[in-house]
């Protein structure tokens, strides 16, 4: 039996299962259900929502097409999401000093608590995964994760 025909429970993956996508799908499913436990559900918050947050909270303010690359996301899109955390009162838009026809994104005091609280929250959403990695698969995940990501970028 090839690999591509390895046996998961009952079923075969087939030419899925060398198919990275699909991985990336499968585990993404997993990190979401942990995200929505301890962070997505408590906090009210949705993976892209609480991803512009940390962002916020290690970098002070960025402007919306930082935030677009960072988050491999359409200027539309990220427009609603910043509307929908700028409505919660969690960011602010502010004007450039020194280019008024540039904004710059910050986090609120109460943008500051939540992604505080998200913050504290992230090792228990990370730990069931972690457990299933040694320390060096964890690493060598985390670098071939970013170099796929990174192709959303280019």
């Amino acid at each position: 039996m090839t690999s591509a025909a390895k046996p998961r429970s009952d079923w075969l993956e087939g030419a899925l299962a060398g198919n990275i996508g699909y991985l990336i799908a499968q585990a993404n499913v997993t990190a979401t259900r942990q995200f929505n436990v301890h962070i997505g559900e408590p906090l009210v918050l949705r993976p892209v929502e609480y991803s512009l947050l940390m962002l916020l909270r290690a970098n002070e303010s960025l402007t919306p097409s930082q935030l677009a690359r960072a988050l491999v996301l359409p200027a539309p899109s990220l427009t609603m999401v910043i509307d929908r955390l700028q409505q919660r009162g969690l960011v602010e838009r502010v004007r450039s000093e020194t280019d008024r026809r540039s904004q710059r994104v910050l986090l609120t005091a109460g943008g500051e608590a939540l992604a505080r609280d998200a913050e504290q929250r992230s090792p228990a959403m990370h730990a069931e995964m972690d457990a299933a990695l040694t320390p060096g698969e964890r690493m060598l995940l985390t670098e071939l994760l970013r170099k796929v990501a990174e192709l959303g970028r280019r």
